[in-house]
């Protein structure tokens, strides 16, 4: 069996260079790399094309690699509330490429599944398709997407083993499973980490077929993007 435990985050992402492609699993600040992140920061690599729903906040998550000017081009499905990356977007330092949430989520998967490409009718007569081939079915116009050409995906989940099966946690599975098949190498993060066997093979998210490197991470914030409570 080939050994997929590391370390830690620095290890994990010991042979991520400027330039790279990476897929960041999670939604906001929900179920994200937090340690890979904050490695990634530490090393300092730039010029890199990063796959996540949105950026979170200024301060935490992807919004400190944006801070510390690593990333060259967001492909996200929207801005949220990261100021920073908005002031980066509208003053032309950040290219962005903004894409329909369902389509980013389908273009991780077709990736995952071996797929070059998807047709989708979103987006069809909007800038989004624009340069992008349309083709017509059964009367529908449908737009040709490719899948995601990434050079690591980097996911977080709940509880793992050490042969890479993964289980993640409500809401917090979001973007991870897709993102997790579909890397050239994928990197999971996990709050637990057990020994093969330990996990019910029912509950298995991501099989660990798809993860290369595994570990367990520490000191996760899990912070809150909006928090909303009800008055008494």
């Amino acid at each position: 069996m080939i050994h997929k435990v590391v370390a830690n985050a620095d290890e994990a992402i010991r042979d991520i260079s400027n330039g790279m492609t990476l897929m960041l699993g999670g939604f906001g600040l929900c179920g994200i790399p937090e340690n890979c992140i904050n490695a990634l920061v530490k090393k300092g690599v730039n010029q890199l094309t990063c796959i996540s729903n949105n950026a979170g906040v200024d301060d935490f998550g992807i919004g400190l690699m944006l801070q510390n000017r690593q990333v060259k081009k967001m492909i996200s499905s929207y801005v949220g509330e990261n100021a920073e990356f908005e002031r980066q977007l509208l003053s032309g330092e950040l290219e962005v490429e903004l894409v329909p949430q369902g389509t980013l989520a389908t273009r991780c998967m077709a990736a995952g599944y071996g797929m070059p490409a998807i047709f989708t009718p979103a987006g069809v007569g909007t800038e989004v398709a624009i340069g992008k081939e349309i083709r017509n079915f059964n009367g529908k116009d449908y737009l040709m997407e490719k899948a995601f050409d990434a050079d690591f995906a980097i996911v977080k989940a709940w509880k793992g083993d050490s042969a890479g099966n993964l289980i993640y946690r409500s809401t917090a599975r979001n973007f991870n499973p897709v993102m997790a098949m579909a890397g050239k190498i994928t990197i999971a993060e996990v709050e637990h980490l057990v020994e093969v066997g330990e996990l019910d093979p029912d509950q298995i998210h991501t099989p660990g077929i798809y993860v290369h490197r595994i570990f367990q991470g520490q000191d996760y914030q899990k912070r809150i993007e909006q928090r909303t409570v009800r008055s008494i």
